[in-house]
């Protein structure tokens, strides 16, 4: 492996494969065209995936960019039912409230075509939770660690991660009750980090829907200058 020093610090040779104009068309086209079957599930089939499969979700989202590679991330992988089981009574009881008192009603009826409520069977129902939180600084030795771009970073590395999902032939949905910091209490996490976002994933029911919804089109998303 080719290496050379920069100010010091030992670099590696980096090479991509050089591709034609066609085959990176093509390659992107059928990216795009299997993220575009991805939805967001929320009925889920209660059999089990394996382990590895999660883990290697896991390092995909691992692989994400962050800020002076610092990596302030944490993902907690869970299967137990009992755990699974606090973390739905917890969260159903803080989201019955929001949809009771904290929720403007233009929030609610934006998402009435989704078909969503307080009750998040879904918790229960998946084979694993993959709950992600953000480390607010590191820890090494005893001492704090400065992280840079930590939302930034972290929100990076879940879009590899529902990327990673969708392509080992799962499916999820992205879950952030509102508060959160019982996520934090029921799996013990050291005061660094915080809750960040909460994704069920498994295999869809055998006769699962999903809302009759349409993406932008791309000139509403992108402007050419």
């Amino acid at each position: 492996m080719e290496k050379k020093l920069v100010e010091g610090f030992e670099h590696i040779r980096y090479e991509r494969p050089q591709r034609s104009h066609e085959e990176m068309i093509l390659r992107s086209a059928e990216f795009y065209q299997d993220l575009d079957q991805r939805r967001t599930v929320r009925e889920f089939d209660t059999r089990s995936v394996p382990l590895e499969v999660l883990e290697n979700i896991i390092k995909t989202a691992s692989t994400a960019p962050s800020g002076a590679h610092k990596q302030p991330w944490t993902f907690c992988l869970i299967s137990d039912p009992v755990i699974k089981k606090k973390i739905r009574v917890a969260a159903e009881e803080g989201e019955k409230i929001s949809y009771s008192t904290r929720m403007p009603e233009q929030w609610k009826s934006d998402l009435k075509p989704l078909g969503t409520n307080w009750e998040k069977p879904f918790l229960e129902d998946a084979p694993y939770l993959i709950i992600v939180f953000k480390q607010s600084y590191g820890m090494e030795n005893g001492e704090k660690v400065q992280h840079y771009y930590v939302n930034e970073s972290v929100g990076i590395a879940c879009g590899f991660l529902i990327a990673a999902i969708h392509q080992a032939g799962l499916v999820a949905v992205t879950h952030t009750p509102s508060p959160m910091n019982f996520l934090s209490e029921i799996l013990d996490r050291p005061f660094n980090e915080k809750p960040y976002l909460l994704i069920p994933v498994g295999y869809p029911k055998a006769e699962t829907y999903v809302p009759d919804i349409q993406r932008k089109s791309l000139d509403e998303v992108m402007k050419k200058f």
